[in-house]
């Protein structure tokens, strides 16, 4: 269970006093601390986010997209602001952390533009006089976000749940709670009415307390796959809707016809998104025979050029890990890994020094058995694994319990649409491209990683009644 009954009672009587705290880990040195909301604080901002629900679903799209544009104007009037804030909570160096402000601007104006049209009646012909089935928000939804993309992850459930009436409530990762208070901060400065958008500024022991409030009507989680089967069993106890994007074991096929280069450079700069912080960044390179002592050439060459350094200097591309217990645990996965029989290529080492820093790494002779191969490595680390052919490549590729994304690289585009639209198992597949998420494209994962989509047309419908209407 989530949620500690006993600590429950304690903390609403007052008998536990908590707090946030925001640590620089590029520093370790503590940024601030924050007074965790008491369960009657939550109940009251729970019970302020039905009312405003009652008025906001009757709002006109019109209406909405005028708040809707303004948030995305605050996000590119105060880029820096808010890049500066995330590269400072969770480490993110300043160049991604301004490119994700700009996305979130993207997703809003994107949502603005086409809700209204995703969410017009549908007229199905049928006996009757009239059929049509309609899209009705639900009310209050929990959103229940990671740290690794602290804006990004936000705003591509809030753009379209706002816009389909419905209203938000975020549950954010615990070592970003200024990033958090922005987030409600910006919805308020676009005019959305107060309870549209409400940061519920609780720990983890928290979040099932509030699944539990009846006027909770679904939830949304991105996080691990522990704590996916944690909020899918508290909200399928009381029967509410869930979606959920979980981890990621990404595998990028390169096979013999692949242009090289071009194929290292990509699956580079996947590998290092976020500082390897990421659910779709590459993770397991699965590479035939015939070019693998090339590709392994190039790649650690590659990695090896990549700065890794303060994130808020601009030629950073490989910051510091969000926690210094996620940087140890990270470690201990490559070690093990070492240990079984994988070669180190490049890095595998803790630095000294300050910030929990990890090193671009590169393992190769990965085999099952081996974290590098069975678990998601998040952070810089790249796992080679080499295999005879495209067979042995699209096989290593599904076997694992993860099913985010996936890529392929090859010459023979026919055949690289071929493998990721009928081979390979995940919810988003790529050809000579690394996978990303984009507002107009649906996203999301199958087995471990998660089930349900954002983003585009099948986005918005995830958190409303698809009602239908039937006239005789």
């Amino acid at each position: 269970m989530l949620l500690n009954y006993k600590y429950q009672a304690l903390r609403e009587l007052g008998a536990i006093s908590m707090t946030i705290t925001a640590i620089n880990p590029a520093t370790g040195e503590t940024m601030k601390t924050y007074q965790e909301m008491t369960t009657k604080e939550v109940r009251a901002l729970i019970e302020a986010a039905d009312q405003a629900f009652s008025t906001w679903r009757q709002t006109t799209f019109g209406h909405r997209t005028e708040h809707m544009r303004q948030a995305a104007r605050i996000l590119r009037d105060r880029n820096n602001e808010f890049a500066a804030l995330m590269t400072l909570e969770m480490g993110k160096p300043i160049t991604e952390s301004r490119a994700e402000v700009e996305k979130c601007a993207w997703v809003c104006d994107y949502y603005a533009e086409n809700a209204e049209s995703f969410m017009q009646p549908e007229i199905i012909p049928t006996d009757a006089r009239k059929s049509l089935v309609t899209f009705q928000p639900l009310g209050a939804v929990l959103a229940i976000m990671p740290w690794n993309f602290p804006f990004w992850q936000l705003f591509r459930f809030a753009a379209p749940a706002l816009m389909a009436g419905n209203v938000g409530l975020l549950k954010h990762a615990s070592n970003v709670p200024g990033c958090a208070l922005a987030l409600e901060d910006i919805f308020r400065q676009a005019g959305f009415p107060k309870g549209t958008f409400t940061t519920l500024l609780v720990g983890s022991p928290r979040v099932a307390e509030i699944i539990a409030n009846p006027l909770v009507k679904a939830v949304t989680l991105t996080g691990s796959v522990p704590a996916g089967k944690a909020v899918a069993a508290e909200a399928g106890a009381l029967i509410k809707k869930t979606v959920l994007e979980l981890g990621g074991s990404d595998p990028y096929l390169i096979l013999e016809d692949a242009d090289l280069e071009a194929a290292v450079q990509t699956c580079v700069t996947s590998r290092l998104i976020n500082s390897g912080q990421s659910c779709i960044a590459a993770k397991r390179f699965v590479v035939v025979a015939p070019i693998r002592e090339k590709f392994e050439a190039l790649f650690v060459e590659q990695m090896q050029s990549r700065k890794l350094g303060d994130p808020l200097e601009e030629d950073t591309v490989v910051g510091p890990q969000a926690r210094h217990d996620l940087r140890d645990e990270l470690h201990a996965q490559v070690q093990t890994s070492i240990r079984q029989g994988a070669r180190c290529l490049l890095g595998g080492a803790i630095p000294d020094g300050q910030g929990a820093y990890y090193p671009p790494t590169v393992l190769t002779d990965v085999r099952k058995g081996m974290p590098a191969y069975d678990e998601e490595l998040f952070g810089p680390v790249a796992a080679i694994i080499p295999v005879a052919d495209e067979a042995e490549a699209v096989r290593v590729a599904n076997d694992t319990t993860f099913g985010l994304g996936a890529a392929v690289f090859t010459g023979d585009l026919e055949k690289g649409e071929r493998i990721a639209a009928t081979e390979l198992q995940a919810g988003c597949c790529f050809v000579n491209s690394f996978v990303k998420s984009d507002p107009r494209l649906p996203f999301g994962g199958i087995k471990e990683s998660g089930y349900g989509r954002e983003l585009s047309s099948y986005g918005i419908r995830e958190f409303v009644n698809i009602k239908t209407v039937y006239v005789t």
